[in-house]
């Protein structure tokens, strides 16, 4: 047609250049899914609540720290990092002491760290934790 100018060259690889650009925010969202990028363990101690929240034989999901924390039937603590081994994902549910991913169903043991359930094959993070002044207090693994 006469009168319609064709696209040029510049204008068709700069196109084409950009395409790839874009679709980089949507992978980017996509990750993890809920690890947000987040570090994985407190890269400080934190205090996380009151020494009395954790029964023996029970475990608590500190869901904005990122942290469980159990107690065994001699009193004594652990904790663990709450994000998910396998893809980085936040976990939000604690069923008596087995954590639950929301991303792919991984399960783990709040009293050891260990994987319940697959796709997950590696352990939580261990992290110190001790009772200061009746607070529960979990950091990085000194």
């Amino acid at each position: 047609m006469p009168g319609r100018p064709s696209a040029s060259r510049r204008t068709v690889l700069r196109g084409a250049a950009l395409t790839p650009v874009a679709g980089l925010g949507l992978a980017a969202c996509s990750g993890g899914g809920g690890g947000g990028g987040a570090p994985a363990t407190p890269t400080a101690p934190v205090v996380l609540g009151a020494e009395s929240e954790v029964a023996k034989g029970g475990a608590e999901l500190y869901q904005d720290q990122k942290v469980v924390v159990s107690r065994s039937e001699d009193g004594s603590l652990k904790a663990f990092s709450s994000i998910c081994t396998h893809a980085g994902c936040a976990i939000n549910k604690l069923d008596g002491t087995t954590l639950v991913c929301p991303c792919h169903g991984s399960e783990f043991d709040a009293r050891t760290g260990k994987v319940l359930r697959a796709p997950a094959t590696e352990p939580l993070n261990a992290l110190s934790v001790e009772a200061k002044n009746g607070k529960i207090v979990a950091g990085p693994e000194a």
